[in-house]
């Protein structure tokens, strides 16, 4: 009987280790290189829905609205006036001074000083503010407002007893971008360490702890370069390539672990360096494809959202993914081939020998023979406590925050201080016209009457303003855009800021400006934009959730041949997931830990985070379930009984996805000490949700559901019986129960 394909693949890799081995690194070379070869393109991301399509029509018109600066003057102490005090008067014409210095980098200077300056000089005469553009390349903002900064930070040198600061658009943005990259640095170079040395607790050996590592890196590195590709038509930047690292040290070291391990269980045991090869690769190899497979239709789950940035993240996260479970297939066995018992060489003091047994968990076991004996009074237990924590998801609200960092981080504070200087209301919505005749008087006379139903205490504000887009063709002016701006109620979150821009677009428009023929319109604008993104990751939820479940249902129904188990699987999946969202809810929407954690809640969830959690985490937990099932199942296929394999299965996978769950966990938690509000709960939600499934689902839902169902785990329809591979054997008496778990008391 010919083999399985994965013993077959993982055969050929050790009897051709050194090709297999040098080929993979010459294989990530080539793409690592080929990938900076190929010329770097920049695709436009844009919004979802009408603001996108209204951003599109701006982008192929060229029109862009140069990015706005604000430099606030203010004094420090009370009684000191811009009117009365000369040195508050000094440093603005100084600032001035400084900015016209560099025409290069600050246009349409106003100075409180100047013509209409009495509107730059706040009500309590304390604070005053100089107004520029950036000039030139959008795209190079960050680099052409460092010169202004600078000459802003000098004038503030020479007054050290007023407050001279910069902020808005392009400084708010290098700002911002800078914490990011500190950030996400720091973030990388501590979780490499931190997860080294937990690799070298779990392996008590420095070979063993860097294969994980190895596979990991090349995995992401390959994974990144060939997002080259997709990159020409598709936004893929910064934020997809965190999440290629993110997904891509998950997966390689999940894989490596529950490889490895398996491997040298099967040497202790006394088997062959071969033989334990080929044990592996037919049951570890076997739940990596599995996994593998299962990880990646969860974040194809991305696709559904419409949304062409989610699609440049899946397109590189299920890259990373199938790149990791390739290695897992190839060159994890060469390796481990080639090296042999070399691979337990460099031993920890007091921890090698101990770890290299890899012998079954006698506390896992102790724990599950608890559980099985009284499954309805631990599983009732356990889900019930579930379900209070995923409670408070129920009233979760998706939203955007106005920052997303600190308020204690200087160019926020510098923000706030402007912003009650000088109250401001929201920026207006924006609605774009175009088509022919948008000049004329039908086209005036709709702008009128747009501007006829704004009132101070209605949705639609004062004052309504158009301004005309084109350009000189010949010797004739063409307008080619009308882009007519109007205020509307709110913060430009709130409700009152929706429901006033639903008013605008469902009500205002169409019995204005859709009353005019030859014309089209879209709104965009902050408000729109993320009312838009909101409204469609909304939608798109549940569409995702039920599609990701179906195929990972039909996938594990070939891969365990049991209608049982899958739904098993994706139940308890379902219920970590919702765990974590309303812990998340808890700590973020409701303002819960934000002097620990060092946030400002904004009464929402970043309106991304619980679809990235539900894909994430749904293949991260099945990466888990695969696992123990595989474990129980080839236990129950050598003839124990259901509740002896739940028992034997636990006990025998507990070291790994235990050491497999540290690691991720404090990976992820890193996170939380992140600046942006949103990676923050992602830091908060990732480590719970692991480790909400590698203790109470692992130890106590599983065991309990299972126990529970009895010989009911393995059904399959005889209808369906033709599906591949073996149903697992029934049991057939008490001397089948021996399994590899130790027993010992409970």
């Amino acid at each position: 009987m010919q083999a399985p394909v994965v013993e077959r693949i993982a055969g050929w890799s050790a009897r051709h280790r050194k090709t297999a081995v040098l080929g993979w690194l010459l294989l990530v070379a080539a793409v690592f290189v080929g990938g900076h070869l190929l010329p770097a393109s920049n695709v436009q991301s844009y919004d979802i829905g009408q603001s996108g399509q209204a951003e599109q029509t701006l982008h192929r018109l060229n029109v862009t609205s140069p990015p706005a600066e604000s430099v606030l003057i203010q004094a420090r102490g009370p009684g000191r006036t811009f009117v009365s005090d000369p040195q508050l008067r000094q440093a603005a014409r100084q600032v001035v001074a400084a900015l016209r210095a560099r025409p290069g980098s600050a246009d349409g200077i106003r100075s409180p000083l100047g013509p209409g300056g009495r509107s730059l000089i706040s009500a309590d005469g304390r604070s005053a503010l100089v107004t520029f553009t950036i000039p030139g390349n959008p795209d190079h903002e960050d680099q052409t407002v460092a010169g202004d900064l600078h000459a802003v930070a000098a004038v503030q040198a020479r007054h050290p007893d007023l407050l001279v600061k910069e902020a808005r658009d392009a400084s708010g943005d290098r700002a911002i971008n800078g914490l990011v990259d500190s950030d996400f640095r720091r973030a990388e170079a501590t979780s490499v360490p931190i997860t080294l040395i937990l690799l070298l607790a779990v392996f008590g050996a420095l070979i063993a702890a860097g294969i994980p590592l190895l596979l990991a890196a090349t995995s992401v590195v390959t994974a990144i370069s060939l997002l080259a590709i997709p990159g020409h038509w598709l936004p893929v930047g910064q934020a997809t390539s965190e999440v290629v690292l993110l997904i891509g040290m998950a997966v390689g070291i999940d894989y490596s672990l529950f490889y490895l391990r398996r491997e040298r269980e099967e040497r202790a045991k006394g088997a062959t360096v071969a033989e334990a090869l080929r044990i592996a690769a037919g049951t570890s190899g076997r739940a990596i494809v599995v996994s593998g497979l299962t990880v990646m239709l969860a974040l194809g789950g991305l696709f559904l959202t419409g949304a062409a940035e989610f699609t440049g993240m899946a397109i590189g996260a299920i890259t990373v993914v199938g790149v990791a479970v390739i290695g897992s297939l190839t060159v994890l066995p060469a390796l481990l081939s080639w090296l042999g018992r070399w691979a337990d060489r460099g031993r920890i003091p007091f921890l090698g020998r101990r770890r290299t047994a890899a012998k079954p968990s006698r506390l896992w076991a102790a724990l599950v023979r608890r559980v099985v004996r009284r499954p309805l009074r631990w599983g009732g237990a356990a889900a019930l406590a579930m379900l209070a924590l995923a409670a408070p998801a129920l009233g979760m609200r998706l939203g955007t925050p106005v920052n997303d960092v600190p308020s204690n981080v200087p160019i926020v504070a510098t923000f706030d201080r402007i912003q009650q200087a000088f109250p401001q209301a929201p920026s207006p919505a924006l609605v774009v016209v175009t088509g022919t005749g948008l000049s004329g008087p039908a086209v005036r006379n709709a702008v009128a009457a747009v501007a006829a139903r704004a009132s101070s205490g209605g949705p639609i504000r004062e004052p309504v303003t158009a301004t005309p887009e084109g350009g000189w063709v010949g010797h004739r002016y063409m307008v080619r855009a009308l882009i007519v701006h109007v205020p509307l109620a709110g913060n430009g979150t709130d409700t009152a800021s929706d429901d006033a821009l639903l008013a605008l677009r469902n009500r205002v428009l169409p019995a204005t400006l859709g009353r005019v023929g030859g014309i089209s319109y879209a709104v965009t604008g902050n408000t729109a934009s993320s009312y838009d993104d909101t409204r469609r990751i909304d939608d798109a939820i549940p569409i995702v959730l039920a599609v990701v479940a179906a195929l990972a249902f039909l996938l594990l129904l070939v891969a365990f041949r049991s209608v049982t188990l899958p739904l098993v699987s994706i139940g308890l999946n379902l219920l970590s997931v919702g765990a974590a969202y309303g812990l998340i809810t808890l700590i973020f929407q409701d303002g819960r830990l934000q002097g620990l954690l060092d946030f400002t809640s904004f009464g929402a969830i970043t309106q991304w985070v619980p679809l990235f959690l539900f894909v994430f985490l749904f293949g991260l937990s099945m990466d888990y379930h695969v696992f123990i099932l595989s474990r129980i199942r080839e236990l129950r296929s050598r003839g124990a009984s259901t509740r002896d394999a739940v028992t034997g299965g636990i006990a025998s996978s507990a070291g790994v996805v235990t050491s497999a769950a540290v690691i991720m966990m404090a990976v992820f938690s890193i996170f939380a000490t992140l600046h942006l509000i949103e990676l923050k709960m992602l830091g908060i939600g990732l480590p719970a949700a692991v480790l909400i499934d590698a203790t109470v689902v692992r130890g106590i839902l599983v065991p309990a559901a299972m126990a529970l169902l009895g010989d009911r785990c393995w059904y399959l329809p005889r209808w369906l019986r033709w599906l591949p591979g073996r149903p697992p054997a029934a049991a057939s008496g008490p001397r089948h129960a021996a399994v590899d778990a130790p027993r010992v008391p409970a």
